[in-house]
């Protein structure tokens, strides 16, 4: 791990730890899929001018290159996050953000299959000791949800997502530029949200609310830029497995907010969790 390993994994952190309340108030008014494609409108456009004003990356690619971005934006910007948003109806952020944790054991198993062998055994201790902490932590919202759908929905997008991981993985062993291939991914992920949008008869509209608003710009600018493009080159510089577990870490950042503006009441089986959280992210960052 360099300086600018761990600079991008507290990128990662921050953004996505301070997306779950956001996405909360996205959901109620307006369809997941409507919500979301102006997420990606926006993000997309910025990650555009930005990859043009301050990088060299090109943003011109040949079609067959297209083709191969399409399934990126199905499975980072549209199809994973529709999943979640519909488990969000029926499911806690805290149960949202635990689910989701399970991506960093998910993408330990990928790459072990992919590469047809097994796992170093220390990613695999460190993963299920990040995952039980944070089970620890949400343990009463695990044992009170009644959101088996909105549970079963979250695995299905952590799983997409987890995919997307792969294919994010390859492209850039194929010398794909980040930023660039970001900005595509996240524009074809918006064409597909309008396009489910579209056959499912949604009203392209927008709730007039600052929680609406702000939770849309934080999303697209916090969430989506600068976080994804964080995890996507933390992705090829340290590998899934590592770069996954970010996933475990930022559920901690999310309770700790929700300690703030909701009023969580820490527990000695949160502390407890939070031990194993931090514990586990030593042994993955320390395990070659």
């Amino acid at each position: 791990m360099k300086p600018l390993d761990y600079l991008l994994y507290a990128a990662v952190i921050f953004g996505w730890s301070t997306s779950w309340l956001p996405l909360k108030w996205q959901l109620g008014v307006i369809a997941p899929e409507v919500s979301l494609f102006w997420r990606f409108c926006l993000a997309s456009a910025l990650m555009f001018l930005v990859t043009k004003l301050f990088t060299s990356e090109k943003i011109t690619f040949a079609w067959r290159d297209h083709l191969l971005m399409i399934p990126l934006g199905f499975c980072l910007f549209s199809m994973n996050f529709t999943l979640f948003y519909y488990g969000g109806l029926n499911t806690t952020s805290g149960l949202l953000a635990v689910v989701f944790s399970t991506a960093s054991l998910i993408n330990i198993f990928y790459m072990a299959l992919l590469q047809r062998q097994m796992p170093k055994v220390m990613l695999i201790i460190a993963g299920l000791i990040g995952f039980i902490g944070v089970g620890l932590i949400y343990s009463p919202e695990l044992t009170t949800s009644t959101g088996g759908i909105g549970l079963f929905l979250c695995l299905a997008g952590t799983l997409v997502f987890c995919t997307g991981n792969m294919l994010s993985s390859r492209y850039q062993s194929r010398k794909f530029p980040v930023m660039a291939t970001t900005a595509w991914g996240m524009f074809y992920g918006a064409i597909i949200l309008g396009i489910i949008s579209l056959l499912r008869g949604h009203e392209f509209a927008v709730e007039q609310t600052y929680h609406y608003l702000g939770g849309l710009i934080w999303l697209a600018v916090i969430s989506s830029v600068l976080a994804f493009t964080a995890y996507l080159t933390l992705l090829g510089r340290i590998g899934p497995e590592r770069a996954g577990y970010a996933t475990v870490v930022f559920p901690v950042g999310a309770l700790l907010i929700s300690t703030v503006v909701e009023g969580y009441t820490w527990t000695w089986v949160a502390f407890l969790g939070l031990a194993f959280v931090l514990a586990g992210n030593i042994v993955m960052l320390r395990s070659r």
